[in-house]
């Protein structure tokens, strides 16, 4: 198997990658995977993932919701009720940050197209991007969105997106950097770009450890925090303009991660372990289990604008 394995940190630049833990893929092969951080700026990275031409065969497994949209499981069916509650709060989240109720939006890694089938219905011009070509077919047949294949991400018009978002997608791409490159050419001056990862300081990582269910070896590729994106963000020409929590996100994650400990119960001792890590975000939201990040692209000639740190969603 061709390995993707990193010498250096793609962040910063430095060499010196330390081991910190080693985690296993529930979902699809039941093989290890070490995590390592970079000494110089702490961004924490699956080392010896699988090339990006042998990664597919990690999303098939039948359980992989964002590409299967299965309902199978009471997990997945709080996943389903999560989303529904979801989609408003971030469509809500694209208005009140871009100003607009409407405009060009693009949705890197669609996965099954609900959120671009959103805001396509409240009146955005939405282009959307999936690797998956099940999940683009799913969007196709249940929403009539023409899902772009992700290498059409390179012949897209520059400057053209009020809005770009990647929901729970970053952390999935092989060239980081180039992705950032790529989407600050894509928005427009001023334009918006909203980034939701999980977050490897959150309470519930910290208590689960390998078994945190949000590292998700080997398709999660990079593991956030929020200093490092804001690192990144900086580094390609972004401000960050807020942060804001996740906090359902908690409740579905400490489910998963019984689940991955194989502990009777895993859904009422995930619900009772989310409850912690709820309130923990709330009351320090850098705590959530996973993260919003909106950056502003930097005004050409002008001086960047301090960080607007929001509250809430």
């Amino acid at each position: 198997m061709k390995k993707f394995s990193l010498s250096q940190c793609p962040l910063c630049g430095h060499d010196q990658l330390e081991p910190v833990l080693t985690c296993v893929d529930s979902y699809a092969s039941g093989e290890m995977f070490k995590l390592c951080r970079c000494a110089h700026c702490g961004l924490l990275m699956t080392q010896d993932a699988p090339a990006e031409e042998e990664i597919g065969r990690y999303y098939e497994a039948p359980d992989y919701i964002s590409h299967t949209d299965t309902r199978q499981g009471m997990m997945n069916r709080v996943y389903h009720w999560a989303r529904r509650y979801m989609l408003r709060r971030k469509a809500q989240l694209v208005e009140r940050e871009a100003h607009a109720t409407q405009g060009r939006l693009l949705d890197i890694g669609t996965g099954t197209g609900y959120f671009a089938a959103e805001m396509t219905r409240r009146g955005w011009q939405v282009d959307a991007v999936e690797k998956s070509a099940q999940a683009r077919e799913f969007a196709l047949k249940h929403f009539g969105l023409k899902v772009l294949p992700d290498h059409s991400l390179g012949t897209l018009p520059e400057e053209a997106y009020r809005v770009v978002t990647l929901w729970h997608v970053m952390e999935h791409l092989y060239d980081l950097n180039a992705t950032w490159e790529r989407i600050h050419q894509l928005l427009e001056e001023r334009g918006v770009l909203i980034v939701a990862v999980p977050n490897c300081t959150s309470w519930d990582a910290r208590k689960y450890g390998a078994y945190w269910a949000a590292y998700d070896v080997p398709r999660h590729l990079w593991h956030f925090t929020p200093s490092t994106i804001q690192q990144m963000g900086m580094k390609h020409g972004f401000i960050l303009a807020g942060r804001f929590p996740m906090p359902l996100d908690a409740f579905y994650v400490s489910m998963l991660s019984e689940k991955h400990m194989h502990h009777k119960g895993a859904f009422l001792r995930g619900l009772l372990a989310g409850i912690p890590a709820w309130w923990a975000s709330l009351v320090h939201k850098e705590r959530s289990s996973s993260m919003i990040y909106v950056f502003r692209k930097k005004i050409r000639g002008g001086e960047p604008r301090k960080e607007e740190d929001s509250n809430g969603q």
